[in-house]
């Protein structure tokens, strides 16, 4: 980073956020203190590794933050009139993200002590500072869950997994147990996969599981939740269903992707495929395991029964 020639402009810098309402006479003082300084493209402007003491304003040019690592993909773009290191600026600790230069940019730099004699003369530009701040807040917030729920995503089927799986079971075992309400769990294994992936590919096998997934999520509540459990099994938890209203679910389901014999993929017309189920019901001695392994062994007699059929 290069200082750079700026002709300090009283009003361009009152356009920018952090400074809109704020006393012309408070900004004239500011113009004394900044420094405008050239970044080139992929140029590092903050680090965690590194100490921040000042405050920046793009003014020209683009910046990128990224979270963990520069190798990951940036998790938000700053454009011109944004500032960038409010939060280590303020609490005098290493920046918690790298802020680097997508492109050639400009901007403007101000040490914390000149920005903190300046809030005691204008609490408007505190109120700025205080909105910014809340929007980053927001911002990360939503970055963690986004990466809580991608965490939770099976990603070829888009169903749940095993992780979500354990963490919905204890919230939802609790709540029925709580509420004296029965729950009973859908143990799915589609038919003759391997052979299905030997005559028509793995793609085509992909394409299968997602269309079984799509067919079976369209047909659930809300409060149901469809697992990939591993491979080309599914595991569905119904909670407030006896064992006679979640046979009755899954006989439903299993006809809904019988009927659906061929299907169009991007690899052109594919042969539907069946599946067999066993069904459990929530006892009250049941852990997540133990419940899985009676529907297991259920799904075990369907398949001795000839497949594409349910029991339990």
């Amino acid at each position: 980073m290069k200082t750079a020639h700026w002709q300090g402009d009283l009003q361009q810098i009152r356009h920018l956020r952090l400074f809109q309402n704020v006393a012309a006479s408070s900004l004239a003082l500011l113009l004394k203190e900044f420094c405008a300084c050239e970044l080139e493209a992929d140029e590092v402007l903050l680090s965690p590794f590194n100490r921040n003491q000042h405050l920046y304003l793009l003014l020209e040019g683009q910046l990128k933050v990224y979270l963990g690592s520069l190798d990951n993909q940036a998790v938000s773009t700053l454009e011109a009139g944004e500032c960038a290191g409010e939060i280590s600026f303020i609490d005098n600790h290493p920046p918690c993200a790298y802020v680097v230069a997508a492109v050639p940019s400009l901007v403007l730099r101000l040490h914390r002590e000149s920005l903190i004699t300046l809030f005691t003369q204008s609490p408007q530009l505190m109120q700025n500072l205080l909105e910014l701040l809340c929007e980053r807040v927001r911002q990360g917030n939503q970055i963690i869950l986004d990466s809580e729920q991608n965490a939770n995503i099976d990603a070829l089927t888009g169903a749940f997994n095993r992780r979500w799986l354990e963490q919905v079971f204890e919230r939802e075992n609790t709540r029925c147990a709580f509420n004296s309400q029965p729950m009973c769990l859908l143990m799915l294994d589609v038919d003759h996969f391997k052979a299905y992936n030997d005559q028509h590919g793995h793609l085509a096998g992909d394409y299968a599981l997602c269309l079984l997934a799509h067919t079976l999520r369209n047909q659930l509540r809300p409060k149901d939740s469809l697992t990939r459990y591993g491979g080309e099994e599914f595991v569905i938890l119904l909670p407030e269903m006896t064992a006679e209203e979640g046979r009755s679910i899954g006989e439903r389901l299993r006809q809904s992707l019988e009927q659906a014999s061929s299907f169009y993929s991007p690899v052109g017309v594919l042969p539907g495929v069946t599946m067999s189920i066993g069904l459990a019901q929530m006892r009250a001695s049941d852990s997540l395991q133990s419940l899985i392994a009676r529907a297991d062994s259920a799904l075990y007699q369907a398949k001795q029964q000839g497949r594409n059929c349910l029991c339990g």
